[in-house]
C-alpha cells in the first residue's frame, strides 16, 4: 500500500494541505507506456486509484485498464463510464494521449494535420469535457496536459504536432478560468525531450543532435516528466492554475 494522499481542493493553510484523506481516482490516457506510464505508476506508488487507457499495447499491473479511442466521443464516454463504475468519480485527470505524423510543410497531407489535431487537442477537449462533469459535482478536481516543448519554440518537420501541442496551451487556460471557481485546477507540463520509444527511434546521430541544444546536457526520463505531473495534481498546487511547467532540461528557455 502507498503512502495517504491529501484531498483535492482547495486548501487555506499548510496543515490542512497535509491532512490525510482516502486515496484519489485517478485516470491517465494513454498510460500504458512512455510518460503515460510513468505517471501512472507514479501516483499508484502515493496510493491512488488509478485508471489508464490503451489502444492496443497492454497496461500495467496494478492500475485498472480501459480501451478507449480518445479520437470518438463515445469511446471515451464508455471510458469514463467504466472507470466509474469500477473506481469512482475522476478527481485526477492527466491527458497524455498523443500522436506524431511527422513530415515537412509542402509534403503533409491535410489528412495527417487533422489526424494529429484531433488525437492530441481534440481528444483532450473530449477527455476534459467529460472529467469536468463529476469535478463540477465535487466542486474539485486536478486536469494536467501533457504539452511539449515545441509548442513554443516550433519545430521543422512538425508542424501539426506543434500546433497540436500549442493548442492545448489555450485549451489549458480557458478550461483555469471557467472552472476555477468550482475548485477545478488545469494545467500543463511541457517536456523537452524524454526518453521514450519515440527518442529510442531517433537514431544515436539525431538523438545527439539534439541533447546538444538542451542546456542540462541530457534528455529527460518519463519519471522527470511524472514527478511535475503528481506536483500540479497535489493540494501544494492547489492555488496554480492555468500555468505551463516546462521539464525541458532549459531547451525553452525565453519562449
Amino acid at each position: 500500500m502507498g503512502q495517504r494522499r491529501p484531498a483535492v481542493g482547495t486548501v487555506t493553510d499548510g496543515t490542512a494541505a497535509m491532512a490525510a484523506t482516502e486515496p484519489r481516482v485517478v485516470l491517465v490516457t494513454g498510460g500504458n507506456r512512455g510518460i503515460g506510464l510513468a505517471c501512472a505508476k507514479a501516483f499508484a506508488t502515493l496510493g491512488d486509484r488509478v485508471a489508464v487507457t490503451h489502444r492496443s499495447d497492454p497496461a500495467p499491473e496494478g492500475v485498472l485498464a480501459v480501451r478507449c479511442d480518445v479520437g470518438s466521443a463515445e469511446s471515451v464516454d464508455a471510458a469514463f463510464s467504466e472507470v466509474e463504475a469500477e473506481l469512482g468519480p475522476v478527481q485526477v485527470l492527466v491527458s497524455n494521449a498523443g500522436a506524431t505524423r511527422d513530415g515537412l510543410l509542402l509534403r503533409m497531407g491535410e489528412d495527417a494535420f487533422a489526424d494529429v489535431l484531433d488525437t492530441n487537442l481534440t481528444g483532450a477537449y473530449r477527455v476534459a469535457k467529460r472529467a469536468a462533469q463529476g469535478m463540477l459535482r465535487a466542486r474539485a478536481g486536478r486536469m494536467v496536459f501533457l504539452s511539449s516543448v515545441v509548442a513554443l519554440t516550433g519545430s521543422a518537420g512538425q508542424a501539426n504536432y506543434a500546433a497540436s501541442k500549442a493548442g492545448l496551451v489555450g485549451l489549458t487556460r480557458s478550461i483555469a478560468r471557467e472552472l476555477g471557481s468550482r475548485g477545478i485546477t488545469a494545467n500543463v507540463v511541457a517536456p523537452g525531450p524524454v526518453a521514450t520509444d519515440m527518442t529510442a527511434a531517433l537514431g544515436d546521430e539525431r538523438l545527439a543532435a539534439i541533447t546538444a541544444g538542451v542546456p542540462l546536457g541530457r534528455i529527460a526520463t518519463p519519471e522527470e516528466v511524472a514527478a511535475a505531473v503528481v506536483f500540479l495534481a497535489s493540494p501544494g498546487a492547489a492555488f496554480i492554475t492555468g500555468a505551463v511547467l516546462p521539464v525541458d532540461g532549459g531547451l525553452g528557455m525565453g519562449h
